[in-house]
C-alpha cells in the first residue's frame, strides 16, 4: 500500500472518526445532554447553516427597508421624490415651450415690426370671407313668421324651469338639396348646393359645441338646442363662431365652401338629431 493511498485513508477516518458531545451539570457532573458528531458532519451542518443564513439575510436585505441602510442603495423615499420631480420638470418643460412660443409670437408686435393695421389685413386674408351684408339681414317672410311666434310664445309658462314651446326651426340655407336623408345608404343629412361664400344661419338658438376642423368633412361647425336637438353643418368654407359662443336664430355661423375630401363640390351637409339619433331635416324645415 503507498503512502498516498494511507493518507487518504487517515484523511478519511479523521473526517468519520466519531465524537460525543456531552452537556454535563457542573455541580452533579449529571449528563443533561449528549451528541455524535463527526468532523464530515460539524463542515456538513455549518455549509448549509451558512446557505441558509446568506439565503435568509439577502431576502430580508431585498424585500425589506433594511437595504436603505446599507451604503450604494437609494431609499424609497429618495426614488418617489426624483420620480416626482421627474414629473414636474417634464411639466416645466412644457410650460415654458408654450411661453416661448407665445412669447416668439409676440415679439413682432412689440418691436413694431407688425403694426396694427397688418394685423387686422391678416386676419380678414386669414379667413378669406365674401359675404353679402345684404343677405345677413332676416327676409321679410322670416320677420313676419318670428313675429307671430313671439306672439305666440311670449306668455308661454315654464315647467321645472324649461320650456316647454316646440322649438322652430328655420333654413338654415336656401337652395336645391342634391342629396336627400337616406338611413338606407346611411346618409343621415340633407345636402344643400349653393354659391361658395353665402351665409349659413343657425337653424334654431343654441351654443357652438364643436368648431374646428375634419380631414374628411372639412371646417365643421355643431350646435345644441333645447329639448335635446343638435345641428351639424359641414363642408363649410369659414366658420365665424367659436365653441361655447351662444348664437340666435338666423345667426350667420358660416359660409358655404367645398372643404374636406368626401365633398363634391360647394354645398352645406346639414344634419339634425334628437336624443342621440338622427331625423330627416325636411320634416321640420322647407329648404326651398
Amino acid at each position: 500500500m503507498s503512502k498516498k493511498d494511507k493518507k487518504k485513508g487517515k484523511l478519511k477516518q479523521k473526517l468519520t472518526d466519531k465524537y460525543r458531545l456531552v452537556v454535563l451539570n457542573e455541580d452533579t457532573f449529571e449528563e443533561r445532554f449528549s451528541l455524535k458528531l463527526s468532523r464530515l458532519n460539524v463542515f456538513v451542518l455549518g455549509g448549509i447553516f451558512s446557505i441558509l443564513l446568506i439565503a435568509v439575510t439577502s431576502v430580508i436585505i431585498a424585500f425589506t427597508p433594511i437595504k436603505e441602510y446599507i451604503p450604494g442603495y437609494s431609499s424609497t423615499k429618495l426614488k418617489a421624490d426624483a420620480v416626482k420631480l421627474t414629473f414636474e420638470a417634464d411639466s416645466l418643460k412644457q410650460k415654458l415651450a408654450i411661453l416661448e412660443n407665445y412669447t416668439k409670437a409676440l415679439k413682432p408686435v412689440l418691436t413694431g415690426e407688425i403694426t396694427s393695421e397688418q394685423i387686422d389685413s391678416l386676419q380678414v386674408e386669414a379667413r378669406q370671407i365674401t359675404i353679402d351684408e345684404s343677405e345677413l339681414d332676416a327676409s321679410k317672410e322670416d320677420s313676419l313668421f318670428r313675429e307671430k311666434v313671439d306672439k305666440i310664445t311670449q306668455f308661454a309658462l315654464l315647467d321645472n324651469a324649461k320650456s316647454n314651446v316646440k322649438i322652430v326651426f328655420f333654413a338654415p340655407l336656401k337652395g336645391t338639396i342634391s342629396q336627400s336623408f337616406d338611413a338606407n345608404s346611411k346618409h343621415f343629412a340633407v345636402d344643400i348646393v349653393a354659391k361658395t361664400g353665402t351665409p349659413i344661419k343657425a337653424a334654431a338658438d343654441g351654443t357652438v359645441i364643436f368648431s374646428g376642423w375634419s380631414a374628411e368633412t372639412g371646417y365643421v361647425i355643431i350646435l345644441k338646442h333645447n329639448k335635446d336637438f343638435i345641428s351639424v353643418y359641414k363642408h363649410n368654407g369659414n366658420l365665424l363662431k367659436q365653441q361655447g359662443d351662444f348664437v340666435k336664430s338666423g345667426e350667420v355661423i358660416a359660409s358655404v365652401g367645398s372643404t374636406g375630401e368626401l365633398t363634391t363640390g360647394p354645398h352645406l351637409h346639414f344634419e339634425l338629431w334628437k336624443g342621440g339619433y338622427a331625423i330627416n331635416p325636411t320634416n321640420f324645415i322647407d329648404f326651398k
